[in-house]
């Protein structure tokens, strides 16, 4: 059996979080757990863990499970082999809203908003009737 890895190393090593620090800082939330238990970014992992963890950014918690230990960045193809992603498909769905809800800020320019752009903006949020 392979030697075990940190949490906070497979996470980034796997594409799960954009940098380590943001890996480490989930587990320092203590929203990164295995099973009960709460895991801290110096925890090692095993093959076969389930691991329940924030999104980086939005709302949901997403389920994986750990099929392989690597510790070094690689590429997706590879990374995608070493976890299995089996998040409910509300939560993803939920997910998704929130990132359309978003997209008013991807389309057009993206600069600072307009006093037009921002009305839009805030009538879009639900701020004015």
């Amino acid at each position: 059996m392979s030697d075990p890895v940190r949490v906070d190393k497979w996470m980034w090593a796997v594409r799960l979080f954009k940098t380590r620090g943001l890996a480490a800082k989930a587990c320092e939330t203590g929203r990164v757990k295995a099973g009960e238990r709460i895991l801290k970014s110096s925890s090692e992992l095993r093959g076969g863990e389930l691991l329940e963890l924030p999104f980086p950014e939005g709302p949901g918690t997403r389920t994986v499970r750990v099929l392989g230990l690597i510790d070094k960045r690689v590429g997706a193809p590879e990374a995608r082999a070493a976890c299995e992603e089996i998040t409910a498909p509300e939560v993803l769905e939920i997910r998704k809203q929130w990132l359309e809800g978003r997209a008013h800020r991807l389309i057009g320019d993206q600069g600072r908003p307009t006093k037009k752009n921002r009305r839009q903006i805030d009538e879009h949020r639900g701020f004015f009737e």
